[in-house]
């Protein structure tokens, strides 16, 4: 879970394990393993997630552990399990954590400061899990449109269904007055609420005052009548719509040609609306596409350097998506480390070079690499592959999982490209 996106679960969510303040250091626990928790400490670090913990009786390592390798069910039984705790100390614990008040004149004056500025018209907040409820809100409530694009549509982070979290950004956009040139109940936005049974009106609110996805995706299920069967149906006829009227064609291929001239095969809403989003905010997004395939040599005819650069300009504008840039990638670092460049300095680089042809001339400034160097760099690459048993096994039941026809994906960027077009098929796809 990415906590600089969004804050952790309530701390009175007692969704995982039945008990207060676990979803929310469920959160926390993930994002502190994907190193995406932002501002938010985890484990030793945290007072609450201590007591926790030492009720639960159980490490931070292996609690965070297990965070990360089950869902939120299997993880509840885990706890159970693990910690043997008994219904009756969670209902103890739940009560008097439910019951705790500022302590004294200090507490309850930062309390009350958090009200006025948050929520001034609330005079039912008293509590202190309702002191941190209102510093997630008002960190997280208030999305800004002028600044990012919201959501791609094919995020199906809201209730699995697509354009939902595309469609909370700009609800909050829209209350907070920073839309930019979008628009909340637009065509889509319709077809979604329609789906889901939901106005326009209720939406809005319930992102507003649930900036987590999942407790966004809760208030949707609750709110709606959901069933699979039909969440597979709808995504499955919104993710391939195109125009249906000749006006329809008219405007979206003219919107087309502005974005990205000559992509016929661009032909659904969903892919035009990706492109556009990038194209509006100058940014590499591959939180909704691969970058280029490691084989490409368009850029000084080496192997990986395109993917490169479409790697540093989406670390520098924070759109890096499930990626590893610069010194996590091993492919990265050869790149590097053939042209004398680190990581960091590529990246920041990057802005002042706006082309390829920028970008490789800002590398070769110590030297151009000759044709022989370059061949040598591609040979090594191409070469890669596991150099153990068990490093080959593993490659080849993952390359099996994608395609079970292609035994001949024996090496690295072989079955890198292979991972970007399968990943980004199947992501589109909803599968």
């Amino acid at each position: 879970m990415d906590l600089t996106r969004q804050p952790p679960r309530r701390p009175s969510n007692t969704s995982v394990a039945g008990m207060c303040g676990v979803a929310r250091m469920t959160d926390k626990a993930r994002g502190h393993e994907d190193e995406t928790i932002g501002e938010y400490v985890y484990g030793e670090a945290s007072g609450f997630d201590r007591k926790l913990l030492g009720l639960l009786d159980l490490s931070a390592e292996d609690f965070a552990e297990a965070a990360s390798s089950y869902g939120d069910a299997e993880l509840t039984e885990w706890i159970r399990r693990t910690s043997g705790i008994t219904d009756e100390a969670i209902r103890s614990f739940n009560d008097e954590y439910l019951g705790r008040e500022p302590a004294d004149d200090a507490a309850r004056e930062r309390l009350q400061k958090r009200v006025e500025q948050f929520a001034p018209e609330r005079t039912d907040i008293r509590k202190n899990y309702q002191a941190m409820e209102l510093d997630d809100w008002g960190s997280f409530r208030e999305v800004d449109l002028t600044k990012r694009a919201p959501r791609s549509p094919y995020c199906r982070d809201g209730a699995g269904i697509y354009a939902v979290a595309r469609m909370a950004d700009k609800a909050r956009a829209d209350r907070t007055g920073k839309l930019n040139d979008y628009i909340y109940d637009c065509p889509i936005d319709k077809g979604v609420l329609g789906f889901l049974g939901i106005s326009a009106e209720a939406f809005q609110n319930a992102a507003w005052e649930n900036p987590n996805d999942v407790e966004l995706s809760a208030w949707v299920r609750a709110n709606s009548n959901l069933t699979s069967e039909g969440v597979t149906r709808f995504n499955a006829t919104i993710a391939t719509a195109g125009p249906t009227d000749d006006g329809g064609r008219e405007f979206f291929n003219g919107l087309r040609e502005k974005v990205a001239p000559g992509r016929i095969d661009i032909t659904t809403w969903f892919e035009l609306l990706d492109l556009d989003d990038e194209k509006d905010y100058g940014v590499v997004d591959l939180s909704r596409h691969a970058p280029r395939s490691p084989f490409d040599t368009s850029v000084g005819g080496v192997f990986c350097l395109a993917r490169l650069i479409d790697k540093g300009r989406a670390t520098g504008s924070d759109t890096l998506g499930p990626y590893f840039y610069g010194e996590d990638s091993g492919l990265d670092r050869a790149v590097l480390a053939f042209f004398g460049v680190t990581a960091d300095n590529f990246r920041d680089a990057l802005p002042s070079h706006k082309t390829d042809g920028d970008v490789l001339a800002w590398m070769e400034k110590n030297g151009k690499k000759s044709e022989t160097e370059t061949e040598e760099l591609n040979n090594s690459l191409n070469a890669l592959a596991p150099t153990t048993d068990d490093r080959r096994a593993w490659l080849k039941r993952t390359v099996e999982g994608f395609d079970p026809a292609r035994s001949d994906v024996t090496t690295f960027l072989a079955f890198v490209q292979l991972d970007d077009r399968v990943t980004w098929a199947r992501h589109k796809a909803g599968v």
